[in-house]
């Protein structure tokens, strides 16, 4: 008699199929962002393509005529009693700021910037004895018509003023002639890493990089002898000659081009 068989027919595990699937897949993907990761940080602070510059430098130079001068006017009185101080003190500066504006020298260019009381004391057979007090007072101005600095200076000995000095000359909007001369440097910068371009013979491609620096600054002295004759000290309140001379407005830039 012949022996019968029975197959039994087992349905494949989908699921199990579905999550080795997803498990390779994961895998594989790991492994390609792991790779890319490894190549993009194998060298710090390279990137894969390497890029070439030059770096060269340039500057740009703006002379101007300063259009305003500043200068710092003071008084300082002694007395015996600290109001009599006082009281001389502020009618010399009072009468000074109201010369001063008759200048047409405007309030807001008239600017107060010290006062101070002090007693002052003489050391007598070991002994502090205080003699009286000394008052000072100072103000800063701003002069824009300079064809009258002499006059302020001339008025400013005759009133009594005994402390002079600081004058110096500036521009009143510098910004302007920076960027004149921002524009000059760029250029000869730009020149420059032309030339070399052409000596390496290469092509300059975009600005990558730029730093700039600037200066710029002139200050006068004028007669030394001056403040003396105010204090009294020989001569009269003779206005002095002033001369602003030129200021020059220097623009230093370092810049980096690509180089195709």
């Amino acid at each position: 008699m012949e022996e019968t068989k029975i197959i039994k027919f087992q349905p494949p595990r989908w699921g199990l199929i579905l999550a080795t699937v997803i498990v390779v897949f994961l895998v594989i993907f790991l492994g390609v962002l792991t790779w890319n990761e490894v190549k993009k940080h194998d060298y710090i602070g390279r990137s894969e393509q390497q890029i070439y510059t030059i770096t060269i430098s340039g500057e740009g130079k703006v002379t101007a005529i300063p259009d305003i001068a500043q200068i710092y006017l003071g008084v300082e009185t002694e007395k015996k009693k600290v109001e009599d101080a006082q009281k001389e003190n502020t009618e010399k500066m009072n009468n000074l700021i109201k010369e001063l504006k008759g200048m047409d020298i405007a309030a807001e260019d008239i600017q107060t910037s010290s006062y101070n009381i002090y007693p002052r004391y003489d050391w007598i057979e070991g002994r502090q004895i205080l003699q009286g007090y000394q008052v000072s007072q100072s103000v800063t101005v701003k002069i824009r018509d300079l064809e009258i600095i002499g006059d302020v200076l001339s008025a400013a000995g005759s009133l009594g003023i005994n402390q002079i000095g600081g004058l110096n000359f500036t521009i009143d909007e510098p910004e302007k002639l920076r960027q004149e001369a921002r524009e000059k440097a760029l250029a000869n910068a730009k020149e420059k890493a032309e030339a070399l371009a052409k000596v390496a013979d290469v092509k300059l491609g975009k600005l990558v990089s730029f730093n700039e620096s600037s200066s710029g600054g002139y200050y006068p002295v004028y007669r030394a002898d001056y403040a003396l004759e105010a204090k009294g000290m020989g001569g009269g309140a003779v206005a002095p000659e002033i001369e602003p001379g030129s200021q020059d407005i220097m623009v230093y830039v370092t810049v980096t081009y690509e180089v195709l």
